[in-house]
Order: structure tokens, then sequence, then C-alpha cells
């Protein structure tokens, strides 16, 4: 698998530790770094991904690279090589991933300036959102990691608690 890309760059990211790069302009709608990995069960992404959050726990970094293929089987990214493993969650991408045959790609959602972090929602749901928290500094950001469909309704939940929170005047 290759380790380089013509179209992206691993370098430290101002979101969380590491983050892709263009290395030259892209245009909206390229393919820009096909995500490689090993084909796995349901069951196997269950056990590698709760099996690597215990171990992110104990360690400070939580490193779960599955992207969901299909019903059957999900895609796990933690190989050398899958420099794609590296892009960064944002709550406004400039990328979104793409399943095209069974293979997942990130496609430019707009024109990306070379030099420019390359970005995803990575679609966390709502039910582990507050697990998660994000960096992205997006203003419509919610603090945390869910796909933008849940969005409004973290920030109800969040309102919410923060209400429950406030001492009775």
């Amino acid at each position: 698998m290759p380790a380089r890309s013509r179209t992206c760059v691993v370098h430290r990211s101002t979101i969380h530790n590491r983050g892709l790069y263009a290395r030259r302009e892209l245009s909206a709608g390229e393919y820009i770094v096909e995500y490689l990995g090993e084909r796995i069960t349901k069951k196997e992404s269950e056990r590698r991904a709760l099996a690597r959050e215990q171990r992110g726990r104990r360690h400070g970094t939580a490193t779960v690279y599955i992207f969901e293929l299909n019903s059957r089987y999900d895609l796990d990214g933690d190989c050398a090589g899958n420099i794609a493993r590296f892009a960064n969650h944002s709550c406004e991408p400039n990328c979104e991933a793409v399943n095209d045959r069974g293979r997942i790609w990130l496609v430019a959602r707009r024109a990306i300036a070379a030099g420019e972090e390359l970005t995803f929602d990575y679609g966390f749901g709502l039910d582990v959102a507050t697990d998660h928290p994000c960096r992205c500094g997006a203003p419509s950001c919610p603090g945390y990691i869910v796909n933008e469909a849940d969005r409004p309704r973290l920030r109800k939940r969040l309102r919410q608690r923060k209400q429950r929170a406030l001492p009775a005047a």
C-alpha cells in the first residue's frame, strides 16, 4: 500500500494531533485519497473498537480508524500506508467520505487550496456524541463530534443539561 499520495500529506494539526493537508489545489468533486484497510466483520469491528478505546483511556489517546462499509462489513484503517486515517473531523468539512462500490474515498465538497487541512464529518451518532469532544473550531460546532443531522438535538440536550445544573433562584 502506498505511504504517500500525490494529492495530500500528513502534518501537525491545530484540530487534533496530526492532520491531512492538500499538496495542491483540489477541485470540487475530486477524489482525493482512498481510505485503505482490512475488511472485517461487524463483530470483529466491535471487538477491535472496544479494545482500542480501552487502550486509549489508559494511554490518553483514542485511535479507532474503523469505517462502516455496509451492513455486514467494516474497514479497519489502522494500517501502514493509510494516510487517509489522518483526516480530522470538522463540523464544517471541506471533504466527504464516499463509498464507491465498496471502496471509501475522501472527496472534495468544494474547491480546496493547496496547504488547507482536509476534514470530513465523522458522522458519530447522538448516543455517543458526548464521549467525543470536538476541537474543529467551526462557528457551527456544538463542542462534540456528532453528525450534522443530530447537531440541533445535541444543542438542545446541552442547553437542558445546563439549565438543570443552574441553582434555583
